[in-house]
């Protein structure tokens, strides 16, 4: 045999091998987002020495009126993730545009179940279930999809500083919280992402990052 066949004839037996040592090596590889919000670090004696884990915050379950009137929990939410802002419909400046941004998310993912969007009102008084609903007309939002949350002035207060660790008003309108953040909270109820909704760079993380996300539910063999 001629040694130009002989090197073909090697390659074509070799491709197999190098085929599965890269799946091997990669195929198998997750993509690791970070976890956000600290609570504490625990320690542990392991083997005589001491090794520390950080625990991070499990946001904690609210019950809100939605733009159709019926009520949303954390339950509503289970078994995918949700990208999360807080806004005002009288919202002049940021909000619009934090929207627009928004609407970009929905589109890339109008046919994925699993990815939901919620956005908190921080000006409850004004943006009852009527007001809502057409401010959610106006950014197109998918019934079942795109959840524009009000409520009692207190809980969205707690959630906005207690859980998404939004810092306090300073006396800005409508004197509760805002903030033009956009926050990727997972399955198991942590965020694993905070994004400025003002740049569309930024949404294109978050859109990459969502998809990392979905990536590794598909390939988690534990399930839930």
């Amino acid at each position: 045999m001629r040694p130009k066949q002989t090197l073909v004839l090697g390659l074509i037996l070799l491709l197999p091998v190098l085929a599965f040592l890269f799946l091997k090596t990669f195929g198998t590889n997750r993509f690791a987002l970070p976890t956000y919000l600290p609570d504490r670090v625990d320690s542990t004696l392991v083997g005589g020495k001491w090794q520390r884990d950080t625990v991070f915050h499990t946001l904690a379950d609210f019950r809100l009126p939605s733009q159709s009137g019926r009520v949303i929990s954390r339950q509503d939410l289970n078994g995918g993730l949700y990208v999360a802002n807080f806004f005002f419909a009288t919202c002049p400046g940021a909000c619009p545009r934090v929207s627009s941004q928004m609407m970009r998310v929905q589109e890339k993912f109008r046919k994925e179940p699993r990815v939901k969007l919620v956005s908190f009102t921080v000006d409850p008084e004004h943006d009852s279930v009527a007001v809502l609903a057409r401010y959610a007309e106006q950014y197109s939002a998918i019934a079942g999809k795109w959840f524009f949350l009000t409520g009692n002035k207190a809980e969205l207060y707690r959630l906005a500083t207690q859980e998404f660790r939004l810092p306090a008003p300073s006396g800005t309108a409508p004197g509760i919280v805002h903030s033009q953040n956009l926050y990727l909270v997972d399955r198991n109820h942590q965020v694993r992402g905070i994004y400025d909704g003002m740049k569309p760079r930024e949404v294109e993380r978050l859109i990459t990052e969502i998809s990392v996300l979905l990536y590794n539910y598909d390939h988690d063999k534990s399930g839930r």
